[in-house]
């Protein structure tokens, strides 16, 4: 449901949608619609949102915001982006509330998983 105000949509760059596609399709299920050859958009998966095609990535370190999932199994998701080709740039480490985990997904766009305590 729309709401008034709220975040509704978020996007990010990808030098390689399919790359991209393939690796959030296997790591977390989720599906995809394009919209021509430079755009693809992802639905309900919490928000939603797409990729374009751009040489760019979104990096917390470089300003981007960092979007951050949430996991009912922190190690099994840690898994799952692993074998999905995402590569583990900041180990799982407590915080209060939880445990989280960052990682960068085959086109270098930086995100994080978390889970309760």
């Amino acid at each position: 449901m729309k709401a008034h105000h709220k975040i509704d949509y978020v996007e990010f760059p990808s030098a390689d949608l399919e790359k991209t596609k393939a690796f959030f399709s296997k790591a977390f299920g989720w599906q995809f619609e394009d919209f021509g050859p430079e755009y693809t958009s992802f639905g309900d998966e919490g928000l939603y949102g797409g990729f374009y095609k751009a040489d760019s990535a979104s990096k917390p370190a470089n300003g981007a915001a960092l979007v951050v999932l949430f996991s009912d199994d922190l190690e099994a998701s840690q898994r799952a982006v692993e074998n999905a080709g995402g590569v583990i740039v900041t180990e799982s480490f407590d915080f209060p509330g939880g445990r989280r985990f960052h990682f960068t997904e085959p086109m270098n766009n930086e995100f994080a998983v978390w889970s309760k305590a």
